[in-house]
């Protein structure tokens, strides 16, 4: 949703939610707390009101579109919805030559040319009963009080779009990528090794369609490319301790460009990339242990991955400057490593039995350094200021579950079988800034607020149960027809916060006045699959 010179539409807006009124006004908190948890109609957006006030909203657009003397007056819609879009387009070419050097030995060389276009634009989906929208910045037209600072399109000042049209931010990010890799491998009776080794080049540049008027010089056209040359090695081996006793293990270097789409400041208004901009490097390795027995089988995975000098790049309300800023950290790096094992068991020879355990510890292993600019100028709020990341728990997904599943072969060729999961040490990506010394400014240890910013959103472990079933027949031996059914989140679990984020918009006094946003598993889910094959 957007909306321009009215109130935030969204019922979790911080000023609506019980929160804000524990704290500005407690009379009013125990009925808010009550409306929320029994009125659906407070949850939910007023949709009525919302047309309502597009209207009513008769407006009158002097030279519009960039023409004198034209005027266009209609409802102008305060709210609107809208697409975000990222369309991407890639053509490539690769090319892979074999060649068995002897019995034991082969060698792979080959390469690859891509090339890819990400338009990113935004597209009026539904004026919700209003006659036009203007494409003007609302937080420019508040901030510079600017007619030509705050339009969107320079090139068709107050410009009047309507469903379908393209507003507000439009440009590319063009890609080109080449590589040239190489495998050589051998086996022996009891060994198998491989190396390997890549050489790449990338460049990618901005292309803006838009020329926006709070950067005419450096938001239109083609900017700068950036290139980059990156290379990777790997090397693996296989032991066969026996025929059903193997031992594996892997490793790996790795050096790569940042991704196009997070290396500019503001890549939406201008073409101004992250200052020191530089390649991230991985270096992986695992070792393994694999059983193939007649009546089992399994595997025993420890791995270790370290990745550095990664992007971090987001927008987001400030409401010390109270404006849009973006926050850009350079130095990013994680740690993941951790144990897999999974056991496959026949226990008959029509039921069979699995278990499958993942455990790691994903951390942020640095101290990156952040700059803080606003989106709608060049100034800099902050350079280089440190976040203290260091030990703190990467989110997005459990670092420990386990599942166990059973399942019935019948002879006359139909199975059924369920799983039981369990997923704990689920965390939310710490919001940064609240990692910094700035934001610990004038506080002590004692200090409530001191561990209200500092203490990371750990969700609590749950479980969920799945089931699966199937069955297949054969018609005059050559036709076969098979069904197949699955019904995912059994118990119809809606409580299993999966995952979300700490809002990056705070108040150091008052830390849960932002809460963090959560996301729910979905509940039950059912999928049919009927095929026919000849």
């Amino acid at each position: 949703m957007n909306w321009f010179d009215a109130k935030d539409p969204r019922p979790d807006y911080y000023r609506y939610l019980p929160s804000y009124y524990r704290f500005e006004d407690s009379e009013l908190y125990p009925g808010r707390v009550s409306a929320w948890q029994n009125d659906v109609n407070t949850r939910q957006i007023d949709w009525d009101q919302l047309y309502f006030a597009n209207g009513k909203n008769l407006y009158q657009v002097e030279n519009a579109n960039g023409v004198a003397g034209n005027t266009i007056v209609g409802n102008r819609s305060k709210y609107i919805v809208e697409e975000v879009r990222q369309d991407p387009t890639r053509f490539g070419l690769n090319s892979v030559w074999d060649k068995a050097i002897s019995e034991q030995a082969h060698l792979t060389i080959g390469g690859s040319v891509h090339a890819q276009r990400t338009h990113y634009f935004r597209v009026i989906d539904d004026l919700l009963g209003g006659d036009f929208w203007v494409d003007i910045d609302q937080f420019a037209d508040r901030d510079f009080n600017d007619t030509l600072i705050s339009q969107n399109d320079l090139s068709t000042p107050n410009k009047v779009v309507k469903e379908g049209d393209v507003f507000g931010h439009d440009y590319n990010i063009h890609t080109r990528y080449a590589n040239l890799f190489g495998q050589w491998e051998k086996k022996w009776s009891r060994m198998e090794v491989y190396v390997g080794a890549d050489i790449s080049n990338t460049s990618f540049w901005r292309e803006g369609n838009l020329r926006n008027g709070r950067f005419p010089e450096n938001s239109f056209g083609e900017s700068k490319k950036q290139d980059f040359i990156g290379y990777g090695l790997k090397a693996g081996a296989v032991m066969k301790i026996t025929g059903r006793h193997f031992l594996t293990a892997n490793t790996g270097y790795i050096v790569r460009p940042p991704a196009g789409n997070v290396a500019y400041i503001s890549p939406r208004v201008r073409d101004a990339v992250l200052s020191g901009l530089t390649q991230e490097s991985a270096i992986s390795g695992d070792v393994s242990y694999v059983l193939k027995a007649p009546k089992m089988k399994g595997r025993l995975t420890l791995y270790h991955t370290r990745i550095a000098d990664q992007v971090w790049n987001r927008s987001y309300y400030h409401d010390e400057f109270l404006t849009i800023v973006n926050y850009a950290m350079s130095g990013v790096d994680q740690i993941h490593q951790g144990m897999e094992l999974g056991v496959e068991a026949n226990l008959s020879s029509t039921w069979q039995a699995n278990f499958v355990h993942a455990e790691g510890r994903y951390v942020y292993d640095s101290r990156p350094a952040a700059t803080i600019t606003r989106n709608n100028s060049d100034e800099v709020f902050a350079q280089d200021r440190v976040v203290y990341w260091k030990g703190y728990r990467v989110g997005g997904m459990p670092q420990s579950a386990t599942s166990i599943g059973l399942r019935y072969n019948s002879p006359k060729f139909w199975f059924a079988g369920a799983s039981a999961n369990v997923f704990r040490e689920i965390y939310l990506d710490p919001n940064p800034d609240r990692r910094t010394a700035e934001a610990l400014e004038n506080l002590v240890v004692n200090d409530p607020q001191w561990n209200d910013l500092l203490a990371q959103t750990k969700l609590d472990d749950n479980t969920t149960v799945d089931f699966f079933a199937g069955k297949s027949w054969m018609f005059k031996r050559k036709y076969r027809l098979a069904a197949n059914v699955s019904v995912s989140n059994v118990l119809n679990n809606r409580e299993f916060r999966t995952g979300g984020f700490e809002q990056l918009r705070y108040d150091r006094m008052q830390v849960d006045r932002f809460p963090p946003k959560y996301s729910y598993l979905f509940g039950r889910n059912y999928f049919a699959m009927l095929t026919f094959s000849f």
